[in-house]
């Protein structure tokens, strides 16, 4: 019996050791991920796509709608016909639209496997994206944005990053004409590029058994055309035009002001990557951060700020996200500038950084809780350019780090003066 009366030894985490996935090449050239592990006769299935660059004006919306209509009928299958057939076997279908790669995945029992890949098959080779759908997607899709265009968050989100990523689809916002602009014709053109053979990468996951694996490759190898397709050139964001700027959009009725700081920085490519995500969540990455410190527990200004680093295929950024009361705006942007300045003067005190070093190592095995936390891990260093040996090398890192590297780190990354602020609310004066 354990004896919950005495806490558990403390033990430093010296290597983590993480799935490695089995790796084929299906003839078509599909590059295949296999990992095989877990009790339970359920497996996920991952079709990952590069989001290649549209055609048009409407430029990355058409790859968001492309993803957003996947389920919405085929040559075989009608909408509703998609949705009771997957809901008849229990299983699970997700379309998900990011930056960089779109997916389709499929969770469902091994033994439903073999009933539910045609009609997987049928969305990713014979989509017909009918005008009725269409239509019913461009009508939600321009009431969702209006009614979210009121809120003060989603609008310093938008200006945040159409600011910081000038240039680069990754800083497009839509509009609600954009959604005017989106036809049929565009839609299957950009589907016929891009949710093809030769611009995908599979991940099985699971129990997968042999008979599931075969059935597969069957249905996703020989019989799946891999037409040539011209890859999304590589591109780095052009420089924000706004660095340093203050941009306040007055919301004449708002009781509170969201505020976005940040900009453009490094991404998991670059080898201080780790250092400077321990100095993330130094600041503002966790809930005992000094961000939440200081503006929520001593200041009383917010219910929650948190920093962040995102990392892309060809950029990244850093970005601090608050909603506060408009009285205390101003007195807000004051607090986090000195914690920024305060990390790059003043060294970590040991108990702090203890604290965050456990607390970031903590957490990494947390994630890690079943076969599919180990393959999310993976697609984020394999998309990279990575390998696995990088999160080993990432909490080397953070467990070597001193207030001295920690200082350095602040001082080369983080400028308050050249970072982008955004407030949409009020900026009443400190008086």
């Amino acid at each position: 019996m354990i004896d919950r009366t005495k806490a558990p030894e403390f033990k430093v985490v010296e290597e983590v050791k993480l799935l490695e996935p089995r790796h084929e090449v299906l003839q078509n050239g599909v590059n295949l991920f296999i990992f095989n592990s877990g009790e339970q006769d359920l497996v996920k299935i991952e079709w990952v796509f590069q989001n290649l660059s549209a055609e048009g004006s409407c430029l990355p919306l058409l790859n968001i709608a492309l993803v957003g209509m996947f389920l919405e009928g085929t040559k075989q299958y009608t909408s509703a016909e998609i949705a009771e057939n997957v809901d008849f076997y229990g299983a699970f279908l997700q379309p998900e639209y990011a930056f960089d790669h779109s997916s389709l995945t499929l969770y469902a029992l091994s033994k439903h496997v073999k009933k539910l890949l045609p009609i997987v098959k049928s969305v990713l080779t014979d989509s017909v994206f009918p005008e009725k759908e269409l239509a019913t997607y461009v009508r939600n899709n321009k009431q969702n944005l209006s009614v979210s265009l009121k809120k003060n968050d989603f609008i310093a989100r938008r200006v945040f990053n159409k600011s910081i990523f000038n240039g680069s689809r990754y800083g497009y916002t839509p509009e609600v004409a954009d959604y005017d602009q989106l036809n049929r014709s565009d839609l299957l053109r950009l589907y016929e590029r891009q949710v093809n053979a030769a611009n995908c990468t599979l991940f099985i996951s699971g129990k997968v058994s042999e008979e599931v694996l075969n059935t597969i490759k069957a249905c996703f190898g020989s019989e799946w055309e891999a037409r040539p397709v011209a890859k999304r050139q590589e591109e780095s964001s052009a420089k924000s035009i706004q660095q340093g700027d203050l941009i306040v959009i007055e919301r004449a009725e708002a009781l509170q002001s969201a505020i976005r700081i940040g900009y453009q920085t490094i991404n998991r490519q670059h080898p201080d990557f780790s250092s400077l995500q321990l100095v993330n969540t130094i600041l503002g990455g966790y809930f005992g951060s000094r961000l939440m410190s200081n503006i929520r527990e001593d200041k009383g200004y917010t219910y929650g700020i948190g920093s962040g680093i995102g990392s892309l295929k060809y950029d990244g950024f850093f970005t601090i996200a608050t909603e506060v009361g408009t009285d205390v705006t101003k007195a807000t942007l004051l607090e986090i500038e000195k914690e920024i300045n305060r990390l790059k003067s003043e060294p970590v005190p040991a108990e702090e950084l203890t604290l965050v070093k456990n607390y970031i190592t903590g957490a990494f095995l947390g994630s890690l809780e079943n076969v599919f936390s180990h393959v999310d891990k993976f697609k984020n260093v394999y998309f990279a350019g990575l390998g696995l040996s990088y999160y080993n090398r990432h909490l080397q890192i953070v467990k070597n780090s001193t207030a001295e590297t920690i200082m350095e780190t602040a001082n080369k990354y983080f400028d308050y003066d050249k970072m982008v602020k955004i407030v949409v609310g009020k900026m009443p004066s400190l008086t």
